[in-house]
């Protein structure tokens, strides 16, 4: 008998110890997917929107607050302008009634192009154990609107900043239910160092994210 075979044999053997043959088998592994039993979680006794902020600006993230979405476009204009970034860029179309023009900038609602400077999002969440926001694909949330800006600008409600991953996953599972074609995690600009252990900003996203909580 190979290696293989007496590796998989054991692993048979484990799991009929656990499982019924046929379809009481299937039964118990359907179950214990659909019951989504957590695992051992820290206390986490922390204050959620400080954590995020803090976590945030540990991954490298520039982090801003606001009272509600109206005052978003003069903290994106501020922040760009701090920056001598263009006052140019694209948003979702969820952001298109945003007084753009009246903070001096120039959004489009369209999904990015390999030209835009500067993507502007919302997120379905953030996390707070680690500073990551939460984003969902889907016809009008295009992933290209982070991904491929040089600087990526995301609005997050402080209302739904969650404590953890598994806090995350259950608010999606409650709200949306099917996964979309993609789930992307953000924890600060995208970087790299497997050259020379030398970090590079940029590998692969955006070389900046600028988080903007809205209270509202």
């Amino acid at each position: 008998m190979s290696a293989r075979e007496n590796i998989l044999n054991r692993i048979r053997a484990a799991n009929a110890s656990h499982l019924k043959h046929g379809a009481d088998g299937a039964q118990q592994v359907a179950s214990r997917l659909n019951d989504h039993v957590r695992g051992p979680l820290p206390r986490m006794k922390w204050q959620r929107i400080a954590r995020f902020k803090k976590c945030s600006i540990e991954a490298a993230t520039t982090v801003d607050q606001v009272g509600s979405r109206t005052d978003v476009p003069a903290a994106v204009a501020d922040y760009l302008a701090k920056n001598e970034l263009p006052k140019t860029g694209v948003c979702w179309p969820e952001l298109a009634t945003l007084d753009w023009s009246g903070a001096g900038l120039e959004i489009e609602a369209r999904p990015a192009n390999a030209d835009d400077k500067s993507g502007i999002t919302g997120s379905f969440c953030g996390l707070a154990e680690t500073g990551t926001l939460m984003l969902l694909s889907s016809e009008n949330t295009a992933a290209t609107t982070s991904l491929l800006p040089d600087t990526h600008i995301a609005l997050v409600s402080a209302s739904r900043i969650v404590r953890c991953m598994e806090d995350a996953w259950d608010l999606f599972r409650k709200e949306i239910g099917d996964l979309p074609r993609q789930v992307n995690f953000v924890s600060g600009a995208s970087r790299t160092a497997d050259i020379e252990m030398t970090l590079v900003y940029g590998a692969h996203g955006p070389f900046r994210v600028h988080v903007i909580i809205v209270d509202e």
